[in-house]
């Protein structure tokens, strides 16, 4: 049978590939709902009804029963949450609590798209910012609701996601995509010091086999979706050749982060995708 599926942030990067595989691939009814705050037109895609509002007004703008929410629409900047904290809380803090109560009202299954900050530099790194607290203390209240309310959920866990649709320029940019703009201008890539942070990208096609799997086959909390290998943004920016020009430290950015891929690939998954092959086919298209 059919499903009715909602993406909150289907219009956004990752939300609009999830939508775009649900739709084509599982031949579901596939809703989006997105405020387009970092989402664009451009990422619609067919088979799709997009609805346009904040996830805190779910209740009044939703006027159907999912059997699945994946709960993506979300503020998902580190270093700018810092300047964005008003955003940061009604995007993250007042939409989680609505979109809960509605599954709880609906009875439908919430995947929910944590943070892997909540792991970073041994635990600390969930208060480094104001979005890696929201996000962890997030996943603590779609855990809570499971237990209070028995409400069937499960909670994903992104690492640097890169691929197709990424935000190229402005400051909500992600590093490959800026990276490779950068790249594509002859202009300095800029690294954050001390640029030996790592981090596990994860291409975005191997994210969203993840994400269905979970939403299909999981239930609770620790479903990491991350690849294994880790590089430093320094020898990333090496990757793309080029000046490197370094730049002063930031407020919360993390050293490292585990990736708990564990019960994920219990499911099936694991990560097919290489960053290192994706920049070279993006340096061999210049940068297309």
């Amino acid at each position: 049978m059919k499903k009715h599926i909602l993406v909150t942030g289907g219009a956004g990067f990752i939300g609009s590939h999830l939508c775009q595989y649900l739709a084509k691939n599982l031949n579901n009814i596939v809703y989006s709902l997105d405020n387009y705050f970092t989402g664009t037109e451009e990422n619609h895609v067919d088979n799709v009804t997009y609805i346009k509002g904040n996830t805190k007004d779910i209740e009044t703008l939703v006027h159907f029963t999912p059997d699945i929410v994946y709960h993506l629409g979300e503020y998902s900047r580190v270093e700018q949450s810092f300047e964005d904290i008003d955003k940061v809380w009604e995007y993250n803090k007042d939409g989680i609590f609505a979109v809960l109560e509605f599954v709880r009202k609906h009875g439908s299954k919430i995947v929910y798209a944590g943070s892997s900050t909540k792991f970073g530099d041994g635990g600390l790194g969930r208060s480094a910012s104001p979005y890696a607290w929201t996000k962890a203390t997030n996943t603590e209240l779609v855990v809570n609701y499971g237990i209070w309310f028995n409400i069937p959920y499960a909670i994903t866990y992104f690492y640097n996601v890169y691929g197709p649709r990424e935000i190229q320029t402005g400051k909500y940019a992600t590093l490959i995509a800026l990276f490779k703009e950068k790249s594509k201008n002859n202009e300095p890539l800029t690294v954050v010091s001390p640029g030996t942070q790592k981090r596990n990208f994860t291409h975005i096609d191997d994210i969203i086999k993840g994400i269905v799997l979970v939403g299909e086959n999981g239930y609770g909390d620790e479903f990491g979706i991350g690849n294994e290998d880790a590089y430093t943004i320094k020898e990333i920016a090496q990757m793309f050749g080029g000046e490197i020009q370094m730049i002063p430290e930031r407020k919360g950015n993390r050293m490292c982060a585990d990736v708990i891929s564990t019960k994920t690939e219990a499911l099936g998954w694991k990560a097919h995708h290489n960053i290192k092959e994706y920049i070279q086919i993006l340096a061999k298209n210049s940068w297309k």
